[in-house]
């Protein structure tokens, strides 16, 4: 595999990070009701530590897609690559759907498809890049997590 430029690195950073940013900022309301009135599951964190997570997560998101853009074409590639947008359009409705929605049933089987998805793109880019795979490890996590939380606000407010 040869090495992406910076410039890719960039590309696929800000990308990514404009997408949880239009997210983040289109659901802004719906997450200061969701803060104030719907009753939370324990372990819920303070909301202040979700975007600096969705930061995180989102940067190494961008790095191990530019690098599976930088692969040589192959059909593990492609394949990975669109399940990577595939993914990433279900995280960002998924923020419509629990914020402004306030549809928890319909979000936690929203994110139980986007579970799904990440764990066919780890699998999908360790065939191109180990390291690609690796990366998106700690997204697979959080988005267990989030999952938890989902259900414990659709069990404690309906």
């Amino acid at each position: 595999m040869k090495k992406p430029s910076w410039k890719t690195y960039a590309l696929w950073i800000v990308g990514v990070e404009a997408v949880g940013a239009l997210s983040g900022f289109l659901t802004r309301d719906g997450a200061e009701v969701y803060s104030e009135m719907i009753r939370q599951p324990p372990l819920s964190p303070p909301a202040i530590v979700f975007p600096i997570v969705w930061s995180i997560l989102f940067l190494l998101m961008g790095v191990s897609a530019a690098r599976i853009y930088a692969a040589p074409a192959s059909p593990d590639r492609t394949r990975g690559l669109r399940l990577f947008a595939i993914q990433l359009a279900f995280n960002f409705f998924w923020s419509i759907i629990f914020f402004n929605l306030q549809n928890f049933g319909f979000a936690f089987l929203w994110l139980v498809v986007l579970w799904v998805l990440i764990l066919r793109m780890i699998f999908t880019f360790r065939k191109t890049d180990s390291l690609a795979a690796w990366l998106q490890v700690p997204y697979f996590l959080w988005v267990t997590f989030a999952a938890y939380l989902n259900l414990g606000v659709w069990m404690l407010n309906r």
